[in-house]
């Protein structure tokens, strides 16, 4: 039986074109929001470092009206490190509307998460967006869209799916690239005709599949789904089953129920077959589980969500200034915090390690593990993390470890600094295409380990100009080691205050990380050295006072302006015998020995990494 006054989309693309500025304008122009109501741009993205950064971590839920038919949509992450909520969302829709950028074309998350579409054969609606840039190559995205879904072996409706023309930004849609549009209504009434709406039967008994997860301090953990058939009241028993593992069989019962309105979420007292809605009650529900009438268990097909790639050992900091600015310091309160984390995200994992003070965290990717290091750090936590690694697996003997597929758009003046680079960590070129007059596009197949700390580096190189874009592709056998970081570290030789006479003798020996005034302690890393090796400098040394001295005369000495680290370029600055300290306030590289003499017989010994 078809719903036909609901249709639930989900819009998909990569990474930066523009998902979240046009769900804004879908729900300003659908009349979500009243027309003084003061709206934050991008709305969707409610998380502090989603607005910093630009970028969707988790996948949002709303839903608005257009001639009478509830549209609920689901806004996905574009960023290949938070795939797994993209798998897991699609399985609540019944069509997708995939978005891609009309300058930037098809990219690889483009490609993954199309693939993740039509194998579930959703309807697609293709929203080719940003048409108002100066660069826009329209005719050539359009090409590259229908060669991708030939590529990807889409049927024949699928090759014939409807195809709009939008500025996110404006808030604009029309048929033709060549016809300006004045408002979204285009975008709505392709919607209407093209996306199926859902089918399932209100008097059949109930079921559904909890596809994401929420989490609230009041009302724990909160789920997400599509009710498959039936319908859910508050109130109401039902038993808890999942397809990938039989003996789990619970019972509990729905204490909340709540629809998508705009952005936010209303509490409804029942829902039927079709509709999406959040659900409470059932404190230890997990994605991929199914709700059902306790007389009719019969659990519902749910994808696995990919295994972690990365991993990084997380720990109690143990620095010599532990405990100064942290609010959570201790291994217990840092284990609840991510024990607490599992609950919504899936595609995390966190095991205990050899001590009792570290815990090994694995996730998608460094960006991913990075965000969730900076949340961690704004709650009040105080911890030390290692350097990333890849998880590898045996198979036939074979150890496997995880690969990417990069895609890099580069001016083609710096395209040979580029392929050299990414040939030294093992990169395979699988791909060169000119685009336009001045820039290339070159697609490499690399261990994922080689792209650790190339970020910064490829920036440095491309002048800022490149765009680098990776996703996960498979696993290779071990492709032996690969170079680590050229630059050595300016470690410090003992604990005090930074100096500006220390600091001008140290900066000669490299680039300083550290100003004046800064706290340091033995062991701490205060800058890099273009030398390969390690260097102990003192930059708490001061001028000794005489007749003929005076302390100000340290005021003619100049000192080369200091760059600041990121949390992410202090990651991929890190050597295996590095650790990186973070807390509210700061961000500090360290050895793992501290201590001079103890750390160089530890090199001695090849113990120094451990």
């Amino acid at each position: 039986m078809e719903q036909n006054n609901l249709r639930n989309i989900a819009i998909i693309a990569h990474v930066d074109h523009g998902k979240t500025t046009l769900v804004d304008q879908m729900l300003k122009q659908s009349g979500a929001f009243r027309d003084n109501q003061q709206v934050a741009e991008r709305v969707m993205d409610s998380g502090d470092i989603e607005r910093e950064r630009g970028i969707t971590i988790l996948a949002k839920n709303a839903a608005t009206y257009y001639n009478g038919v509830k549209i609920n949509i689901v806004d996905t992450p574009g960023h290949a490190d938070f795939g797994g909520e993209v798998e897991r969302v699609l399985k609540m829709v019944n069509g997708v509307l995939l978005l891609v950028d009309a300058a930037e074309g098809c990219m690889p998350q483009t490609r993954f998460v199309l693939q993740k579409a039509l194998q579930q054969n959703l309807s697609l609606v293709i929203a080719v967006n940003k048409i108002d840039r100066p660069d826009a190559r329209i005719k050539e995205v359009i090409d590259e869209i229908l060669l991708l879904l030939m590529d990807l072996g889409a049927t024949d409706e699928q090759l014939d799916s409807p195809m709009v023309f939008c500025s996110g930004r404006d808030g604009t849609a029309s048929y033709s690239p060549d016809v300006p549009g004045k408002d979204l209504e285009p975008l709505f009434k392709t919607i209407l005709e093209y996306v199926k709406p859902p089918v399932g039967d209100p008097t059949a008994p109930f079921s559904m599949l909890c596809s994401s997860i929420d989490y609230n301090e009041f009302v724990g953990r909160i789920g997400i789904g599509r009710v498959e058939n039936g319908t859910i009241k508050v109130g109401q028993d039902v038993a808890v089953c999942d397809w990938h593992d039989k003996d789990l069989a619970k019972r509990g019962r729905i204490t909340a129920l709540y629809s998508f309105e705009a952005n936010g979420r209303t509490p409804i007292q029942e829902a039927a077959a079709g509709d999406i809605v959040a659900f409470s009650g059932l404190t230890d529900i997990n994605i991929g589980n199914t709700l059902c009438t306790p007389t009719l268990v019969q659990p519902l097909p749910f994808v696995k969500i990919n295994d972690p790639t990365v991993e990084m050992t997380f720990a109690v900091n143990d620095s010599p200034f532990a405990g100064r600015e942290g609010k959570f310091v201790t291994s217990r309160q840092i284990r609840d915090r991510l024990h607490k984390e599992l609950l919504k995200d899936v595609a995390l994992k966190v095991e205990d390690s050899a001590t009792t003070e570290s815990f090994r965290v694995m996730g998608r990717g460094e960006m991913h593990l990075s965000i969730l290091i900076e949340t961690m750090r704004r709650e009040g936590y105080e911890l030390q993390v290692s350097p990333p690694k890849v998880l590898t697996h045996e198979e036939d003997g074979k150890v496997m470890e995880p690969m990417e597929h990069v895609v890099i758009d580069v001016p083609v003046d710096y395209q040979g600094s580029v392929m050299q680079k990414l040939g030294a960590r093992k990169g395979e070129l699988v791909q060169m295409a000119p685009l336009g007059t001045d820039r290339m596009r070159v697609e490499f197949r690399i261990p994922s380990r080689g792209l650790f700390g190339y970020r910064s580096e490829f920036l440095t190189d491309t002048h800022g100009e490149g765009i680098l874009n990776t996703i996960f592709d498979g696993y290779d056998e071990w492709k032996g080691e690969l170079p680590t970081r050229s630059t050595g570290s300016l470690v410090s030789f003992e604990t005090g205050v930074a100096v500006t006479y220390g600091l001008f003798n140290a900066q000669q020996r490299g680039t300083l990380i550290v100003e004046p005034g800064e706290k340091v302690y033995e062991g701490m890393v205060i800058g890099y050295s273009p030398a390969g090796d390690d260097m102990s400098v003192n930059v708490c040394k001061t001028k000794h006072l005489t007749n003929t001295r005076a302390s100000g005369s340290d005021d003619a000495l100049r000192l080369v302006p200091v760059s600041k680290f990121s949390l992410e370029e202090s990651l991929e600055f890190l050597k295996p015998d590095e650790l990186l300290e973070v807390t509210p306030k700061s961000i500090r590289i360290r050895k793992r020995i501290l201590n001079h003499e103890m750390r160089m017989k530890a090199i001695k010994g090849g113990k120094a990494n451990a």
